[in-house]
Parts: C-alpha cells; structure tokens; sequence
C-alpha cells in the first residue's frame, strides 16, 4: 500500500492548525551582532544575555517550505538534484528540510561541527546542487567556495549577506506560497545523512522517503503523542535523532519548542515557560540537571513542571542509577530510551517502552514495525544471553551507503543491517549493548566491553563522565584505561578509584586510570577515536606490533 510522504503531515497540519503555533526558538543567550568572528563562535551555547523568543504558525510553516521549494525550482532544481543544509538549530532550518523534499530533491543535512574541508568532502561525495548555510558557517563557506564547483548555488539565511553568495531571505520573499506540482512515491530517495565521522570521515546515508514517515509512524506509537503534548527538541536537527523524535510531533500537529543551549536552568525554565511535555535529553543533560537541583542552583518550586510527563534518553547507554536518580525528583516521569542507528533512520528500532521502567539499562525491544536479532560471526542466531552482533530489519532501514557498494555489503544483507553493536538478550528478551565491535578490548584473551566498565564507574557519586578504551601493553596485548572526568569542585585519587572497583571481577578493573576531561560529539556519542588518539597516538594494534 502506498504511503503518503512526509511533506502531507506539513500540508495537513497547514489545513487543519492553520493559526496554532507549529514551532518555537528560544535563544536563551543571543550573539551580540559583529562582536565575533566565525572562528569565536561557540556552537553550542552563545554567549550574550539577550534572550530571544520567536514563533511560526503551521500555515507559515508550510508557506516558508513552499517558497523555498519553488525557489529551488525557478533555479532548474528537479527531483533527485541534492540540497545541503549547514544551519544551527533555528525557526528556519525546519522550512527549508521541508522545502527540499517537496521540490523532490534529496536533503543533505550537515553537522555543524564539520571544518571547512569535511564540509566539502560531504558536498562532495553527496553530489550536492545546492548549500543553504548560515551566519556561523561564512567564514568555512569562504575558504572553500572556490573548490566546490558541482555546486552551483549558495543561499545564506541570515542578515549581512556575504558577497559570494546570495540571500536566501530577499529570494524566498518574491517566490510563490503555491504547493509544488511534484509527485513524491515511497522508494523515491529522500534525504542523505552522514555517518557521525568518528572513525575518520563520515559516510553517506541514503534514504528513501519511506523511511522518513516510517521515523515518524513510530515514534507517534512509542510516546502517544497528542495534539496538546508541547515537545523540547534541545539536540541538532541535523542528525536524525532529534528530527525523528519531533515527528511524532508533525503527525498530530503538536507544538515543538526549539531551545539553543543546554545549561541546566535553560532546560528548566523552557519547559516550564512553555509548558513542555516531552524532553529528550542525552545523558550528560540529565545528570547536570541533577546536579544543579543537588547545589540548589535550581529551585524546583519557582516552576511549573507538572505538566512534563515523558523524559526520554537516546544516543548512548543509560547508566540505570541516573534514572533511579532522576525518578526520585521526578516521581511522576515516564521514561524511555530509544536505540537507533543513522542506517535505520535514528532511534527507534529497538526501545525500551514507558511501561518497561524496572528494565532500566536494556535498550529494549523489537520498535514499531521493526524486526530485531543476535547473531554470531557467521549471522546465525546466538542462545538467549550470549553475546552477539544486533541486526535490525525494517522499513526505515537505509537504502545504501551512497557510492559505497563495498560498505553497503558490509553491513546490509537480506534486508538486515547489521549494527556493529554488540549485545545480548536476557530471559525476558529485552535487548543489552554490550558495546561497539570495533571498541571491544582483548586482554589477555578476555574479551572486555568498555561500557560495562563506564555503566560500573558512573554510579560513583563524584564522577561526571568517564571512557574506556583499550590502550597497547607488551604482556596483555592491551589493558582497560578509564578517562575519568571528575566533578567540579570535586577530588579523586587513583587509589579512590581502585578501592571503588573492588566489586569488580578483577579482569575487568581499569589497570590505568586518566583524569581528563571526556569528549562528546554533538550527539552525546563518546569520541573514543579522539581518546585513542590522544593517548596512545596511533591505532592499537599498531602499536602492539611495535611492543617488543
């Protein structure tokens, strides 16, 4: 049976909430104009005290797609042309995804963290037409813009046009608000995402548009999102974890409330100002908010939260004693954690469920509409509780990794993606990561999962955030060394951290420990790579070879 795209949940809702407020932009702290340079400006959090609110309507919503689709259009853009988008998080970036894909080009969203080279990589390998990019991105648009030559038109969204490009605002203004006529069908390509790069430069995600409103059919049905429920999207729309999660938003026709930044209080005071009902947080959010609450920087009593009903956790493992935590401040919370992949279109194929609190720790089950298993070397089925590589099926797996047919093997077989997470299945067949296969760490030919190890050392009372890699030794092979970043105004030993880990099985104890800081990608993600390479230099295996 044929499925209607993406784009009909935006024309319905245009029809049907013509005048209700479709998104919001908070903008706690807003950039002082000309003050900064591209290179001094913070991606995650600026830095003024100027607070920002604007809105836009379901009817504007729509308006703003259509004129920028047609605007694509009047430039000899046709279906299958590529459209990338470099924007922070804005009331704009919504309209122009939505844009593309009724122009029936594919979308081609871009992490805001790429340097100017990987930019180009990716308007490279993407075969994009066309870059939509804003005011933080001039000066990396600058010093490529002469080597892009496959793109034949840059549209800057923002005041102060630079000279090499043109203004998607003056353009857009004197396009038709006219609904396109373009026929979209279910395995027409949709979108290109790219892989998180952290593993040397990212990979192209084909999707169709099938596996665009299969994202948002199921998460409509794993959170039972009403047209009153008030959603606080904090992380990048440029990754798939966010845009899927507010589609369950799109399909009843919700507000979402766009909030740039993410210190504690910010989070707070959105969702109460705003009324918010669901929040995804990524787990470094949850326990700083905690924390907060713990010093008293946050007084609960000052808000209204009663009507927060769902807090939701994707991206990475989920310590269980920082949701026994946050249940203990927020009784009345339903929780859930969602597992997913770029490949299968973000989180969602597998997910705990909001009735499934007292397995806090598993990913959970088969998502919506998907198919899940555990398999050995060989994909043959592994026996319930041992450890095996997750493969998922379903519609909302990608189409290939574009122009990589050797990759695309490597991890697409009879339907199937194979995740490269390892994990197991326990006797009531709720789905445990154990870790990824590429960060399993041999020593002395025992097989040691880093998050295990993290999962263990989060539930210390003072200790922020931590990683695990595996780092060379001549008699081991390799050994478990624990990055540990210790919170603030807070003191740790090596010896504190030994004595902690005694209730450990002792193969399984870091034998070195590092007191650093822990660096995340955009989406919570670890960035074990960078760890690897700051304290070990080269690969591991590598450097085993030199031990002598």
């Amino acid at each position: 049976m044929r499925i209607l795209p993406i784009t009909e949940y935006l024309v319905n809702n245009a029809k049907n909430f013509k005048d209700d407020i479709a998104l919001v932009e908070i903008n706690p702290e807003v950039e002082e104009k000309n003050r900064v340079t591209w290179r001094e400006y913070s991606l995650i959090e600026p830095s003024n005290t100027n607070s920002l609110r604007k809105e836009m309507t379901w009817g504007e919503f729509d308006k703003k797609a259509n004129r920028f689709c047609n605007l694509l259009l009047s430039r000899g853009i046709k279906k299958g042309d590529r459209v990338a988008i470099l924007l922070m998080n804005s009331l704009e970036w919504l309209p122009v995804y939505f844009g593309v894909l009724k122009a029936g080009a594919l979308a081609v969203p871009l992490n805001y963290r790429y340097t100017a080279e990987e930019i180009k990589y990716c308007l490279k390998l993407s075969d994009s037409n066309v870059l939509v990019f804003g005011p933080e991105f001039i000066g990396r648009i600058e010093e490529i813009c002469d080597r892009i030559p496959d793109v034949k038109y840059t549209f800057y969204v923002g005041e102060d046009c630079p000279t090499f490009s043109e203004s998607y605002d003056e353009l857009v203004t004197y396009c038709s608000t006219k609904a396109p006529n373009v026929t979209l069908t279910d395995d027409d390509d949709a979108a290109i995402y790219f892989s998180s790069g952290t593993t040397g430069f990212p990979k192209a995600i084909l999707h169709a548009h099938r596996s665009l409103v299969h994202a948002a059919k199921t998460e409509q049905a794993h959170h039972s999102q009403t047209k009153d429920d008030v959603f606080l999207c904090i992380p990048p729309l440029y990754h798939t974890g966010a845009k899927m999660h507010w589609f369950g938003s799109l399909v009843v026709g919700g507000k979402a409330v766009i909030l740039k930044g993410t210190k504690p209080k910010w989070i707070i005071k959105t969702a109460s100002d705003e009324k918010c009902s669901i929040v995804w947080l990524l787990v470094p959010w949850a326990q700083d908010i905690l924390d907060a609450i713990d010093r008293n920087d946050i007084d609960l009593n000052e808000y209204e939260l009663s009507q927060w009903r769902l807090m939701h956790i994707g991206a990475q493992p989920v310590p269980p004693s920082l949701i026994k935590r946050w249940l203990s401040v927020f009784p009345h919370h339903q929780y859930d954690t969602n597992y997913g992949l770029s490949e299968s279109i973000g989180p969602g194929c597998v997910h705990l469920g909001v009735e499934n609190v007292h397995k806090v720790g598993a990913i959970g089950k088969a998502g919506f509409g998907w198919d899940v298993k555990i398999v050995n070397e060989n994909g043959v089925a592994v026996e319930k509780g041992d450890v095996g590589e997750l493969a998922v099926k379903g519609p909302g797996v990608m189409t290939c990794y574009y122009k990589d047919e050797k990759a695309t093997n490597d991890v697409l077989r009879d339907g199937w993606l194979f995740t490269g997470d390892m994990a197991r299945e326990d006797e009531d067949g709720f789905i445990f990561l154990v870790d990824r296969k590429k960060d399993v760490i041999i020593s002395g030919g025992e097989n040691l999962y880093p998050v295990q190890i993290e999962d263990f050392l989060r539930k210390h009372s003072l200790i922020k955030d931590v990683a695990v890699i595996g780092l060379p030794d001549a008699r081991l092979g390799e050994i478990a060394t624990a990055i540990i970043e210790v919170k603030d105004g807070e003191i740790l030993t090596e010896d504190d951290i030994n004595d902690f880990c005694y209730d450990l099985p002792r193969y399984k104890r870091p034998r070195k420990i590092i007191f650093a800081s822990v660096p995340r990608n955009p989406t919570g993600k670890i960035e074990k790579p960078k760890l690897r390479e700051m304290y070990c230099g080269e690969s591991v295996v590598a450097k085993q070879n030199e031990i002598k």
